[in-house]
């Protein structure tokens, strides 16, 4: 709400600027799924890729026929297959809202992230990296309040 009444003040003619319209979303449950689809193709296709790439081990530019090997890896394969949906997606995502929106909109992906890591990769993660994650988490209440889409004003064309 505090949001509203911000977009409401910083609009020089709020006459014809309603909070329903600062409210106001155009996601159908179809566009929800594709952020989803976002969210945990990028999770896990990020998590499979650091698994596999734990198994071929340390890649440096000396022994880069190491990245040839890991090509082979099952997990580093399936990481790459979910990381293309991601991609996928993520192009779908952008064709029907702006990048400051999707993005933000997908940060839950941090969290997924960390459990995945945590509780499949045995990583531990410091009560600091914890604490970003959820100021990271939180910062997208300030997003969600907003329009998917940024308008913008038509044209006139000038009659000649």
């Amino acid at each position: 709400m505090l949001t509203a009444f911000f977009l409401i003040w910083i609009r020089s003619d709020a006459s014809k600027f309603s909070v329903a319209q600062a409210m106001k979303h155009t996601l159908t449950p179809q566009r929800y799924l594709v952020l989803l689809a976002v969210v945990l193709t990028a999770s896990f296709g990020d998590t499979l890729l650091s698994h596999g790439m734990r198994q071929v081990g340390p890649v440096s530019l000396d022994h880069l026929d190491l990245l040839l090997i890991a090509l082979k890896n099952p997990w580093v394969i399936s990481g790459v297959v979910l990381l293309i949906g991601f991609f996928a997606s993520y192009l779908s995502a952008l064709s029907w809202a702006d990048l400051t929106f999707v993005l933000p909109s997908t940060s839950i992906s941090y969290v997924i992230v960390a459990l995945l890591s945590r509780f499949w990769l045995h990583e531990q993660i410091s009560i600091y990296r914890w604490l970003g994650i959820v100021l990271i988490v939180c910062g997208v209440g300030f997003v969600a309040n907003g329009p998917a889409l940024t308008e913008h004003p038509q044209p006139v064309s000038e009659a000649l």
